[in-house]
Order: structure tokens, then sequence, then C-alpha cells
């Protein structure tokens, strides 16, 4: 959960020419699905006119890489999949759900 948060609060860093923001909140969440299955679900606000969709799906791909990286002593056929924006508000697109296009 912390890598993931420290992700999102580096995006601005990490992704080429993403402008960093301070941010309000960032959550990390972890849900195990069946034996061989995490989801992590995160979320980013900011006060301001902009999206923080970057920081949030950084903050995804950060924390499944801390897991492998904690995990693979274990299991080094481990696979991080399917990374993609749920939802998203403010910005210039305005708010936007997957699959209402």
């Amino acid at each position: 959960r912390i890598a993931g948060i420290q992700a999102a609060k580096a995006t601005g860093e990490l992704i080429p020419l993403c402008h960093p923001l301070g941010l309000d909140a960032v959550s990390v969440e972890f849900a195990p699905i069946g034996e061989d299955l995490i989801r992590i679900r995160t979320e980013a606000s900011c006060t301001g006119p902009t999206g923080v969709e970057m920081e949030a799906m950084t903050a995804a791909s950060v924390a499944a890489l801390t897991l492998y990286d904690m995990g693979k002593s274990v299991d080094r056929s481990m696979e991080i999949q399917r990374v993609r924006l749920l939802e998203k508000r403010g910005g210039r697109s305005g708010h936007w759900v997957a699959g209402s296009d």
C-alpha cells in the first residue's frame, strides 16, 4: 500500500511530460479473488481542474510490481495483468466511466 501511495506522489517524475500534482488523497486497496488472484484498486484525488488518472494507475502498477517483488521467491511465474481506468472525474474531458463510450 505504501509503495502505491509513494508512486502516485512521484508520477510527475516517472511519466514523461506528466506534470506534478498536489494530491489530496490516495487509496490503495487489495482484494484476494480465489487462491491465486489479487485485485488492486486505487483512487486518487486533488483539488483543482485536472484529473488524476495517471496517479491512480501509477499507484496500481507500482503496488503490483511490489507484490511481485515480495512473492518472486515463491513463484516467479506470477503475472501482472490489465491495468485500466474505471472512472475519471475532472480535467478537460470531465466525468468518464469505463464502458460508457
